[in-house]
């Protein structure tokens, strides 16, 4: 039977390029397969935009004109990374339209978006992260080097903002960055380990797994141009002995569950001499054919078309 599948992509933050790339690479996919497709852009201005909905009107109004588009369709897509979409906003709007939708709903979103109650939870399950603390961005002027830390916003995706700082005349800027983005941030020591990426499923029969783990291959920090710059190389399946992939994916699936997430999420992890340390959750993770989140299921023999199929499939089971 074939699914009606809206997929959204664009939305207000740093992460708008991305999320088209990914939304674009989701709806062919879709296509590929026993899918309608149709598809809406939410601009950087918050406007809501697809065919029917005409131009010069606000948010709101925009908003209004979509939500015939989100009641016609069997499962809306949101491919829209960080603030305003992966957070649980999109999947809040769908809750209350009584739509189905792909990934992790208003819960899971808005908590694993938070890196600061992303640790709270991971400490609540047993899971080590990096010791830290929380300073609002109008205290940045108060905090003291300590020691080589990294600097990063609660609340923002792609390492948008994110620094890390060696000496102290590097700290009040790196801070002011982050404030940039979002106004809690995050002061965290340095880890030394490797960085592993673990991506989680949840199939539709509600059964999940952890596809092969995934190795970052970067010099210095794995920051926002690192990451689409190309000059980061990742190594899948990651080159790890049988106890450490184990403990890994127990690691990524266990946090996954203590969050409550759904469809897909990738666990970033520093892999130390004493195991695992989580870094972050992506509850949406960029969804290209080339992204960390494909190309670890692609070495599980899951190809991108059937990938995006299964998350489709199962949100249309809930």
């Amino acid at each position: 039977m074939t699914t009606d599948v809206l997929v959204i992509g664009g939305g207000q933050n740093a992460e708008h390029e991305v999320s088209l790339a990914s939304a674009a690479a989701v709806a062919a996919a879709l296509r590929m397969g026993d899918h309608t497709v149709s598809t809406v852009t939410i601009d950087r201005e918050g406007i809501w935009r697809a065919d029917g909905i005409p131009t010069g009107v606000s948010a709101a109004e925009s908003l209004a004109l979509a939500v015939p588009l989100l009641g016609r369709a069997d499962v809306v897509f949101p491919a829209v990374h960080g603030a305003l979409g992966e957070d649980g906003a999109l999947a809040a709007v769908c809750a209350l339209a009584g739509v189905r939708v792909v990934g992790s709903e208003l819960r899971a979103g808005a908590i694993g978006m938070d890196k600061w109650a992303t640790k709270l939870v991971a400490a609540a399950v047993g899971m080590r992260t990096a010791r830290g603390r929380l300073v609002s961005a109008a205290d940045i002027g108060d905090v003291e080097f300590e020691g080589p830390v990294v600097v990063k916003p609660v609340s923002a995706g792609s390492s948008y903002g994110v620094g890390l700082v060696t000496e102290e005349g590097q700290l009040l800027d790196a801070l002011r960055e982050a404030a940039r983005f979002d106004s809690r941030i995050l002061v965290e020591e340095v880890v030394r380990g490797r960085e592993i990426d673990v991506a989680v499923l949840r199939e539709a029969g509600g059964v999940r797994w952890a596809a092969p783990p995934l190795e970052i291959h970067a010099t210095g920090l794995f920051d926002t141009a690192t990451k689409y710059d190309g000059s980061a190389r990742f190594e899948v399946p990651a080159s790890l002995d049988a106890a450490e992939t184990a403990a890994l994916k127990r690691a990524a699936i266990a946090v996954f569950d203590a969050l409550g997430c759904a469809g897909v999420a990738r666990m970033d992890f520093f892999l130390t001499d004493d195991g695992p340390v989580l870094n972050e959750v992506n509850t949406m993770p960029g969804l290209t054919a080339a992204s960390q989140v494909p190309r670890m299921f692609a070495a599980a023999g899951v190809s991108y078309v059937d990938l995006v199929a299964r998350l489709v499939r199962a949100a249309a089971a809930r």
